[in-house]
């Protein structure tokens, strides 16, 4: 059954400043929310709260390549006898916990740190890495995007922006591992890339997919969200169906790691997306009255009970259906 099969028997810009706040992203399988401290009242001096303590895991996937849980978007390694490679780096503090549990580490420099987009959840702890890190690899289009976010938000400070840019592929030799980058277009973002280390055959596709959460949709990034849409199956079909899929942040429920399967579900999910919008506008529905919807009634998984994504979603895919 296709996906479009599938959705007949079923029956605006983010603000990367909310990013900054922990609020904008979905929390990873393992990782608690952060709950927000009201602000004191008027004259009243602040109340000192210590953050809640972060709960970091490493869980080796296949051949030494596995995943990192944290705050933020999942981390990707490989640890093998020659090579050491993460694949994002969520923020400063996670980053230097990640580093200092790495399996196999010993001190060793990383022979590349990959940034699959621009979003300071995958990219704050890049200043971390970098002075152990030979290279940063990021899409040609990240250090512009980077430098347009912080415009936009100052108060997260200066990215660090990777040196080593790739316009469609990228590949190296790590050891025993190849490991190699694709970009599929302007998806999530305008510089959005899949990460597959080969011959442990897992794939890294950082927030191309949210497995069953709204996603961020960063019109402000470049996202083209019928462009997504078309481009997660032909990204499915790239690579072996068997693949481990490392996602950018899952639900509680279905987690941070998948198959193909979680993949299309996404496209599932943004061609019905693209689908709901179109109707309501050929039923003469305003975009005021459009983004009013909390959740699809079709994708019970995907459901927020509070601070719900999709009247973003809506948004986005108005703006883009009708030139907005």
């Amino acid at each position: 059954m296709n996906r479009r099969e599938f959705l007949a028997t079923t029956s605006a810009a983010v603000s990367l400043s909310l990013l900054a706040r922990g609020t904008l992203f979905g929390q990873t399988a393992t990782t608690p929310p952060v709950s927000a401290t009201p602000p004191p009242a008027p004259g009243a001096a602040p109340t000192p709260t210590a953050p809640p303590p972060v709960k970091v895991e490493f869980r080796e996937l296949r051949r030494g390549v596995g995943v990192f849980t944290g705050r933020g978007g999942t981390i990707g390694w490989l640890s093998n006898r020659d090579a050491l490679i993460a694949v994002d780096t969520q923020f400063a503090e996670t980053a230097a916990k990640f580093l200092e549990g790495l399996p196999g580490r010993g001190g060793r420099s990383l022979d590349a740190v990959i940034d699959t987009h621009h979003h300071w959840d995958h990219t704050g702890g890049n200043a971390t890495l970098r002075p152990v890190a030979k290279k940063i690899v990021a899409h040609e289009a990240v250090p512009a995007l980077q430098k347009a976010a912080a415009a936009r938000s100052p108060q997260m400070g200066d990215p660090t922006l990777p040196d080593t840019l790739f316009a469609d592929t990228w590949r190296m030799d790590a050891g025993d591992e190849v490991v190699s980058a694709r970009f599929f277009g302007p998806s999530h973002t305008g510089g959005d890339i899949a990460v597959h280390f080969e011959k442990a055959n897992v794939v890294h596709v950082g927030d191309l997919v949210f497995n069953r959460l709204y996603p961020v949709t960063d019109k402000a990034g470049g996202c083209k969200v019928q462009h997504w849409r078309d481009a997660l199956p032909k990204l499915a079909a790239a690579y072996p169906a068997d693949a481990i899929y490392i996602f950018g942040h899952g639900s509680p429920k279905f987690g941070v790691t998948g198959s193909k399967d979680d993949v299309l579900a996404m496209a599932t999910f943004l061609d019905a997306l693209v689908a709901h919008v179109a109707a309501e506008i050929k039923a003469g529905k305003s975009k005021a009255e459009i983004v009013t919807r909390q959740n699809l009634d079709a994708f019970p998984d995907y459901h927020a009970a509070q601070n719900s994504r999709l009247p973003i979603n809506l948004g986005v895919v108005y703006d883009e259906l009708t030139g907005a």
